[in-house]
C-alpha cells in the first residue's frame, strides 16, 4: 500500500509520538518576568513544555550545552507524558496564564486546534532542509509553523535472544505466525507479549490506527466517517484488529489494565517478556535498563496476508511550535535555538546519539541511531511502510478509544458493542 512514508529519502545517513510517566525538569537559574520576555540583566528564559519523558535528562543537557555557548539564554522546561495526558495540561498552562514559548504539536488536526497560536516558521532556514512529506502535518494555507522532532516507527519490538531460546527461526509475518511464535515462548516457559493496556494511547492511538492505515485509502475512510457514509462496525480490518488484541492478551502478562507503560517497558528490558508493542522511542530506555540488548522490531499483523502484513507504521510524531504572542526576545530566542538544534553539531549528534531520533532532516547522519531506528530505517527502504492517521481523528476520539478498547479487555462491553462505540465516538466528535 503506497503511504506518503515512501517519499522520505531515508537512506543509510538518515524516522515521538512517546509517552512514560510525569515528569518535569527545570533550569535552576531560569526565572524571569516573561511578560516582558526576559530575566535579570537581559536575560532571555525559554519555557519549554514537552511530552517527550524519554529524552528529559538529555534535552536537558543539550539546553544547558546551548546555554553555554548563549549565555543570556536559559531554559525552564516542563515534561509532562505517560499517564497524564499532555494534551489537557497543555490547554491548562495557557487557560492559567502560563503559555509557553516551545511546546509540541502533533499537527493536522491538532495543528489547525491551535492555529491561531502558533509562530508563522516559514521563513527558517531548517525548512529548506526537510525531508519531503515531513513538514506537511504543520503546514496550512501554505505556511509551515512546525518543526518536525524526528522520524518514528512502531510494531511489536522483540528480544531476539529469547526468540533463540524458544527455537523460533523466522520472525512472524502474520498473525498465525505471531500466534505460532508466541506458543513457542510460551512453551519455554517465557511471556510472550509486555501489555500494556494501561494506557489509552496505546489502544486509541497505535492499536487502532493499523486497522485505519491498511484500508485502501485511509484518508478517504476518514472523511467517509465524517460523512456517515462509511462505519467501524462491520469493516474487516478492525474486525481482524481485535483478533490481534485478544492474541496479545491470551499471551501476555497479568493484569494487562493496570501495566502502565513504565511497567510495560521495564518488564520487556529485564528479559521477562519477549514482544512488547511500542516503537522505536524506547531505545534510549532499553539502553539505560539493558545496554546493548539485542532487539528488533515486528509488524503487527491483522491477517494471515504477509504481504499486506509485513509492514511497520511510520511518521512525523510531533514537532516543535512556538507560541505567537509570546514576548518577542523568547520568540526570537526561541527560533535561534530550534535553528541550532538541527544545524549545529552539538544538536545533530544529540539527536542522534542521545535521543535515538531518526532525522527528518538531509543534513544529519543517522549514525548511532540503535537497532530499532535502523531497521525502521530498512523498513522504510524497502517500501514497507504504513500510514499514520491518529492525527488527522476529531478532537477527543483517541482517548475514547483507548477507553472502549480497555472496557472490552475488562469484559465490560462484547466485540460488537465496543466496535459500535467506536463509531459511537466518531459521531460525537466530528466536526
Amino acid at each position: 500500500m503506497a503511504t506518503k512514508m515512501k517519499r522520505f529519502p531515508l537512506a543509510a545517513g538518515a524516522l515521538s509520538f512517546s509517552l512514560l510517566f510525569s515528569t518535569a525538569c527545570s533550569n535552576d537559574n531560569a526565572e524571569g518576568d516573561k511578560k516582558s520576555g526576559g530575566g535579570k540583566d537581559g536575560e532571555v528564559v525559554i519555557d519549554m513544555f514537552q511530552g517527550k519523558v524519554e529524552i528529559a535528562e538529555q534535552l536537558k543537557a543539550l539546553t544547558d550545552q546551548y546555554t553555554k555557548e548563549h549565555p543570556n539564554v536559559k531554559f525552564n522546561i516542563q515534561t509532562v507524558g505517560g499517564g497524564s495526558d499532555y494534551g489537557a495540561a497543555l490547554k491548562a498552562q495557557f487557560a492559567s496564564g502560563n503559555a509557553p514559548d516551545i511546546f509540541n504539536n502533533t499537527g493536522y488536526q491538532d495543528a489547525q486546534t491551535w492555529k491561531d497560536k502558533l509562530e508563522d516558521l516559514s521563513d527558517q532556514p531548517w525548512t529548506k532542509e526537510a525531508f519531503e512529506g515531513t513538514l506537511d502535518p504543520m503546514t496550512m494555507d501554505g505556511k509551515v509553523y512546525g518543526q518536525p522532532l524526528n522520524l518514528e516507527g512502531y510494531g511489536f519490538i522483540y528480544n531476539k535472544d529469547l526468540f533463540e531460546k524458544a527455537g523460533i527461526t523466522e520472525t512472524p509475518k502474520t498473525l498465525s505466525e505471531l500466534e505460532a511464535a508466541a506458543k513457542k515462548l510460551k512453551a519455554a516457559s517465557i511471556t510472550p507479549f509486555s501489555v500494556g493496556y494501561g494506557e489509552w494511547w496505546v489502544l486509541g492511538t497505535h492499536g487502532l490506527n493499523i486497522s485505519f492505515a491498511q484500508q485502501d485509502d485511509p484518508d478517504a475512510f476518514i472523511k467517509q466517517l465524517s460523512e456517515g457514509t462509511a462505519k467501524i462496525e462491520g469493516n474487516e480490518k478492525f474486525d481482524e484488529y481485535v483478533k490481534l488484541l485478544d492474541l496479545t492478551i491470551k499471551y501476555g502478562n497479568k493484569n494487562p489494565l493496570t501495566t502502565d507503560y513504565n511497567t510495560q517497558v521495564t518488564q520487556f528490558a529485564s528479559g521477562e517478556t519477549a514482544m512488547l508493542q511500542q516503537g522505536n522511542w524506547v531505545q534510549p530506555m532499553l539502553d539505560k535498563i539493558t545496554p546493548d540488548m539485542n532487539v528488533g522490531i515486528l509488524p503487527m499483523p491483522l491477517s494471515d496476508d504477509a504481504a499486506a502484513n509485513d509492514k511497520l507504521a511510520v511518521g512525523v510524531p510531533n514537532n516543535w511550535v512556538i507560541h505567537n504572542t509570546a514576548p518577542e526576545a523568547d520568540k526570537k530566542a526561541a527560533k535561534d535555538f530550534l535553528n541550532w538544534l538541527v544545524t549545529s553539531d552539538a544538536g545533530k549528534k544529540a539527536i542522534v546519539e542521545d535521543f535515538k531520533y531518526i532525522p527528518a532532516f538531509k543534513g544529519i547522519e543517522a549514525n548511532g541511531i540503535g537497532p530499532l531506528g535502523e531497521e525502521l530505517v530498512r523498513y522504510s527502504n524497502e517500501g514497507k511502510t504504513l500510514s499514520w492517521n491518529w492525527m488527522k481523528f476529531p478532537d477527543g476520539v483517541q482517548q475514547e478509544f483507548g477507553a472502549a478498547a480497555q472496557s472490552y479487555i475488562g469484559g465490560q462491553t462484547s466485540k460488537e458493542e465496543f466496535l459500535k462505540a467506536l463509531d459511537s465516538s466518531w459521531a460525537k466528535f466530528k466536526k
